[in-house]
């Protein structure tokens, strides 16, 4: 009962002060910026890397990127960039 208060104190006061739900969750936030670049925010690791394919796992699922040349340029604990050619992006969700 208690901690439930505490869950409702806390989203009520990010409301008020406007806190982007990707900083106080751990929901991953994905930019795209055309077919080049990536950017992954609130990842927790690195399942898979390949020159045309990587798995990144995340609080909610995994996330597939497809493509050709495929790079991790930047990387620290809580984002990482991924260059080269993006083809697709797919999510698999965990139950």
């Amino acid at each position: 009962m208690k901690k439930r208060k505490n869950e409702k104190v806390q989203n009520r006061l990010e409301r008020i002060l406007e806190i982007p739900k990707e900083i106080s969750s751990n929901e991953p936030k994905i930019t795209i910026m055309g077919f080049g670049e990536m950017l992954i925010e609130n990842y927790k690791g690195i399942l898979e890397y390949q020159e045309f394919y990587i798995r990144i796992s995340t609080y909610l699922g995994i996330i597939n990127i497809n493509g050709f040349n495929l790079n991790l340029t930047e990387m620290t604990t809580d984002d990482i960039m991924i260059t080269g050619k993006i083809e697709t992006v797919d999510f698999e969700e965990i139950e």
